[in-house]
């Protein structure tokens, strides 16, 4: 399946109801779903006869499994069907239907060139895209498409967009169907961000944690995958990637559960392989392979999970097998970020006693140790981690590669 973008114009008769009956057209044609459509927009004609009427404008993203030159056939289709007549160059219609964008495809031949040759020109074709997917990167020019608008009317923000810093991002977060991953992608939902969702086995809590996104206006879909399983990521990746065009963000969240349920009783070396192929080798295949892509396409921000005792040591069987696996990422994203700069920045959460499903029913002894422990006198909440990736992959913190940031409440140990 391929997200393509629609430009749909009108400037005679009911220009709202030809419009309507275009979507309406493009929705009833088997294998295009529509999937959003911007705001109407009037503008004045550019170009053609003197004497035109304004202009209704919109864009419309369509998820189809049409091939190129198949799609823009219907194009032609639905505009003769709505008596559109080809009389003279930028002359007035009754519906006119461009095809902006079919994936990240680049296509030139006597019939048809995608993207569309004049796309970065027209405000009146940039806006309302822009109010889709102003993340989107043209994939000629390698800028997004709010960037192509803020240039064409001489805009530039200064600073960031207060609340909406990560407007146009497109995120996913492994492992985000509760905890830690889902606390991360509520917070970056709310920055902006459209957000993609994986889980490893549970559909239902993975389409939940994707409702709450979509309640911040934003999109979300949902990706399963066993990270264990290292042809799973890789299907993940291709799969993330081609769904919305790309991905501006990638947080490796996503970790072995080795302390609650049924894995709490494991032997130490069942536990060591479980880590190792979640924690360990899927964050590098995923990093690797998502890194790589970003850099082709001149952007992006990787995030993956470290542990902040991984440095310091703690005892106990835990305490290897999370200072081994976690101490492993931590360094890794520090060599990651070296070999992707200066396009992709890479850096490193190290969480400490966050209050999880296991801190939930911790035991006493271990409630004192954490208070005794943290400076700040209590357990972090999934939430104070969300926080600090809201603003480690945002244009706050361009400068920031290769760093281990310590969520932690101030504990400091030698």
């Amino acid at each position: 399946m391929t997200l393509a973008y629609i430009a749909l114009g009108s400037n005679l008769g009911d220009r709202e109801d030809y419009l309507r009956r275009a979507l309406t057209a493009l929705r009833q044609t088997e294998d295009i779903e529509v999937m959003r459509v911007s705001p109407v927009y009037e503008t004045r004609p550019v170009g053609g006869p003197a004497g035109q009427g304004p202009y209704l404008n919109a864009v419309a993203e369509v998820r189809t499994s049409r091939g190129l030159h198949d799609l823009f056939a219907v194009l032609l289709n639905i505009e003769q069907q709505l008596g559109r007549v080809r009389q003279e160059k930028d002359g007035p219609r009754t519906i006119d239907l461009d095809l902006l964008l079919y994936g990240a495809l680049v296509h030139e031949d006597a019939q048809l060139t995608v993207p569309h040759p004049r796309l970065h020109e027209r405000s009146f074709v940039l806006q309302p895209l822009a109010q889709l997917v102003p993340g989107l990167l043209h994939p000629v020019l390698k800028r997004r498409i709010a960037d192509l608008l803020a240039e064409l009317q001489g805009l530039r923000l200064h600073g960031s967009a207060a609340g909406r810093e990560l407007a146009g991002r497109r995120v996913l977060v492994t492992g985000s169907t509760r905890g830690i991953g889902r606390a991360i992608a509520l917070e970056l939902a709310a920055a902006g961000a459209d957000v993609l969702v994986h889980g490893r086995l549970s559909r239902q809590a993975a389409e939940e944690t994707a409702e709450r996104i979509r309640l911040a206006g934003v999109r979300s879909e949902v990706r399963l995958a066993d990270l264990a399983d290292a042809e799973a990521c890789r299907r993940l990746v291709q799969e993330a990637w081609t769904c919305w065009g790309g991905l501006d963000v990638w947080i490796n969240n996503a970790g072995a559960d080795t302390l609650t349920g049924e894995a709490a009783s494991w032997s130490f070396e069942r536990k060591l392989r479980e880590l190792l192929a979640v924690d360990v080798t899927a964050t590098m295949l995923l990093s690797r392979d998502v890194g790589r892509r970003m850099y082709e396409a001149g952007g992006g921000v990787i995030l993956n999970m470290g542990w902040d005792q991984a440095e310091s040591g703690m005892e106990g069987d835990s305490g290897e097998l999370f200072a081994a696996s976690k101490g492993a990422i931590m360094a890794f994203s520090r060599s990651l970020a070296l070999s992707l700069a200066p396009a992709v920045r890479v850096n490193c959460l190290a969480p400490g006693w966050i209050r999880t499903a296991w801190g939930e029913g911790a035991s006493p002894r271990w409630q004192e140790r954490v208070w005794r422990e943290t400076p700040l006198r209590r357990w972090g909440r999934p939430e104070d981690v969300a926080a600090a990736a809201r603003w480690l992959v945002s244009p706050a913190a361009e400068f920031l590669t290769g760093q281990i940031i310590r969520i932690n409440g101030g504990v400091v140990r030698s």
